[in-house]
């Protein structure tokens, strides 16, 4: 089923929209095999609907169904005056994907940094996460840092 983009209306999310977002968060986390506990679901429920944090997120909606999520955090740098934003979740329904949602959703996160005064947005993929970094490598340029971490 092709979706036409311009039936598709990005909004930020609320705190009616759990039901809507808690599917898409499972299929998020399922996509990159994670499972992460309830208690961590919850808090990033509440940091979501919390004005006081600096984390938002904006679901696609198809009429009354939610196709798409994205999460993203607002952060300093000592490179800039202005903070940056760091998209931290972008995901995108199967029955939706190849409908230009996730560039829709990625655009309202440039817009909603550019608002709040943020010089920067960057985030990370996978390495085999080669069908959305066709998408990432047509709408902004590839940093040629790797990442490296350690769990604490």
């Amino acid at each position: 089923m092709t979706i036409s983009p311009d039936r598709i209306a990005i909004r930020p999310i609320g705190a009616g929209d759990r039901a809507a977002w808690l599917p898409l968060w499972r299929g998020y986390q399922g996509f990159y095999k994670v499972d992460l506990s309830e208690a961590v679901t919850e808090s990033t429920w509440g940091r979501l609907n919390d004005p006081a944090e600096p984390v938002d997120g904006a679901l696609a909606w198809r009429g009354a169904e939610a196709v798409g999520l994205v999460h993203h955090i607002r952060h300093r740098s000592a490179w800039t005056i202005g903070d940056y934003c760091y998209l931290q979740d972008l995901f995108v329904a199967d029955v939706a994907r190849g409908a230009g949602i996730g560039r829709r959703l990625i655009t309202h996160v440039y817009e909603a940094a550019k608002a709040a005064g943020c010089s920067r947005v960057h985030w990370l993929t996978h390495e085999t996460n080669t069908d959305a970094m066709l998408l990432y490598d047509r709408i902004a340029e590839r940093s040629g840092f790797v990442q490296y971490r350690k769990s604490l």
